[in-house]
């Protein structure tokens, strides 16, 4: 075989690190290591949005969110779908309700509720276990996630968020159950182009999930949306996740809950949350 000819151009600086960029895995694939650092989202075609979100169990009529302009909210957390949803009546949701919340300036954390770990902690919520094939399942309901987030109209690179409730990590096998279900999940759901994030309590999945990004597994969200009411709003003080980890632009913080809140005349009952992550991309 013929040698090539060495290019007389030297890729160095922006450029290097943009193709570094773009030869990951197209949804942002998460770290296989501790000391693997992620890349910003924007140019694996992410739309980030920084600033102040609320989620709501219904999602809000739009006459509702016109009221709430005058808030500091821009961006709104819809639970679009899964089985195991508190709300699984959604009657504002639709294709035509998501090009409304974009022609206004929202933008949509779209939120799953799926199958719920064994050993969840709060019984009082509707939650189906995850079976006897976790990671089989998980992949069954991340191709669920991916097919009702397109026939609402959302586009691949838009950010989907499986939702896991607390869940108790001291019985091992229940946690391992767990753990397999998130990561077929996430992988499944990165495979059709997605951003795989996930929602859990600080002290329960999120901390479990970070413990596998140190012990090097693959197939972990690419963005961590993690919940710690009560205390004061922040992306990079939460004391289980090291700031060096689902970093710049993959963290959303919830930092309360279930309260009341009226902007315009409109009361909604809300959690309130600080965002600097990848929203939907609404077509």
């Amino acid at each position: 075989m013929k040698r090539r000819r060495k290019s007389r151009w030297k890729i160095t600086g922006w450029t290097a690190g943009l193709i570094a960029v773009l030869t990951t895995s197209i949804a942002g694939a998460a770290p296989a290591s501790s000391a693997e650092i992620l890349p910003d989202p924007r140019p694996l075609g992410a739309k980030v949005f920084k600033g102040w979100a609320f989620d709501t169990c219904h999602a809000p009529s739009l006459t509702t969110l016109s009221a709430w302009k005058n808030s500091r909210y821009r961006a709104v957390g819809v639970y679009y779908a899964g089985r195991g949803r508190a709300c699984p009546s959604q009657p504002n949701l639709s294709v035509s309700w998501m090009r409304g919340v974009k022609a206004m300036g929202w933008h949509v954390l779209p939120i799953y509720v799926g199958s719920q770990s064994p050993c969840v902690r709060n019984t009082n919520k509707k939650h189906v276990p995850v079976g006897s094939a976790p990671f089989s399942q998980g992949r069954k309901e991340g191709k669920d996630a991916v097919n009702r987030a397109k026939a609402l109209a959302m586009k691949k690179r838009s950010a989907l968020y499986l939702d896991m409730e607390a869940y108790d990590l001291k019985r091992t096998a229940c946690a391992a159950t767990t753990l397999s279900f998130i990561r077929g999940w996430n992988r499944e759901v990165r495979s059709h182009g997605f951003f795989p994030g996930f929602y859990s309590s600080a002290e329960s999945g999120v901390r479990h999930v970070e413990q596998a990004r140190k012990a090097g597994l693959h197939d972990l969200p690419s963005v961590m949306w993690f919940a710690r009411w009560k205390k004061k709003a922040t992306l990079y003080g939460e004391p289980v996740l090291p700031k060096s980890a689902w970093h710049p632009h993959r963290r959303i913080h919830q930092y309360v809950g279930n309260v009341d809140v009226t902007h315009g005349g409109r009361k909604l009952r809300i959690d309130r949350n600080k965002v600097d992550a990848p929203v939907a991309i609404i077509s």
